[in-house]
């Protein structure tokens, strides 16, 4: 075989290992899953989450799942803990500790000082007799059979498992809190992904010029509107009410058909009825409307009158596409 063959196999046999392992986590989830989201939405305090190596890695990962949906969580290294971090768990919250063997020296040293304080704790562990396992209030089974690292050494299938067992607790308890796109938005206003929940269409026109003629302006006006606002159209108002349109391409298609426009007005080569959208709908609508209709802008309005233009090229600077 050669060695790209030999990659690609491996390649394949690892995805399909660990994908088996995690289809058999659904019949390893038991009423304690339910009762730890029970638990965590009904707690006053934040979820507190501790491992260490691999599934310190995977606890980080799982405490910005929770953070963006809804659910306020906190890491704590489980070396960290032994060395005063400790401290940062209060009354009322609940720690999930995250361990493959859940016989770890860290977490078995951690385990009776949270228990001592009357927190209530989860286990996350491939081993449901461990010593976490015995100890925990609630223990979600995370057992896979074999790591995919050839060697059943380096952590990977169990890591995995981990990552899908904390992504099921966040979805449980983003439902749970009726948690809507509008409340993602408000944890997302950064990225890409939030300004298509968020951003709306005069956010993106209201920065832009505001290109607009009469119907019986000149051709040579409209030339000059177009190139003066750079957006390749121009908007043909009557008492600042959308009429029609002309872009760039209408002017070429002019050209193409009369030697002499000089007696024609705008209205003579505007499109009627162009497509617009409302200043208050969300850009991504706005980009819909672009899609369908093969077209790279759009005119916008605000209570029946032209309130601007917003271009593709806007929704492309804005990470919406």
């Amino acid at each position: 075989m050669s060695t790209e063959n030999s990659i690609i196999e491996t390649a394949k046999q690892t995805i399909e290992m660990e994908s088996k392992a995690i289809l058999n986590l659904s019949s390893l989830v038991t009423e304690d899953f339910a009762a730890a989201v029970n638990l965590i939405y009904n707690s006053k305090g934040r979820v507190i989450i501790t491992g260490i190596g691999k599934s310190a890695i995977i606890g980080n990962k799982i405490v910005a799942t929770l953070n963006s949906t809804g659910t306020p969580a906190i890491f704590m290294h489980a070396a960290d803990a032994i060395h005063g971090d400790l401290g940062l768990i209060l009354n009322d919250d609940v720690v999930i500790c995250l361990s493959k063997s859940g016989n770890t020296p860290e977490i078995k040293v951690i385990i009776p000082l949270i228990k001592r304080a009357n927190n209530k704790m989860i286990a996350i562990t491939g081993n449901t007799n461990s010593f976490l396992a015995q100890h925990a209030d609630y223990v979600l089974n995370a057992y896979v059979e074999k790591e995919a690292c050839p060697n059943n050494l380096a952590p990977t299938t169990s890591t995995t498992a981990q990552l899908v067992i904390g992504d099921a607790l966040a979805v449980c308890l983003l439902n749970l809190r009726g948690f809507s796109s509008t409340d993602f938005a408000k944890y997302h206003p950064g990225g890409a992904l939030g300004k298509k929940l968020y951003l709306r269409v005069e956010d993106i026109s209201s920065t832009n010029e505001k290109p607009a003629v009469n119907g019986d302006a000149s051709i040579k006006e409209v030339i000059v509107e177009i190139t003066a606002k750079m957006l390749g159209v121009t908007a043909v108002v009557d008492n600042n009410e959308i009429i029609g349109i002309i872009t760039d391409g209408d002017l070429r298609r002019m050209l193409t058909k009369v030697d002499d426009f000089s007696k024609l007005t705008a209205k003579d080569i505007m499109g009627a009825n162009p497509k617009r959208i409302q200043a208050n709908a969300m850009a991504i609508e706005a980009l819909e409307i672009m899609e369908a209709n093969d077209i790279s802008q759009l005119l916008v309005e605000h209570e029946g009158k032209y309130a601007g233009v917003v271009h593709l090229h806007d929704l492309i600077k804005e990470g919406i596409i």
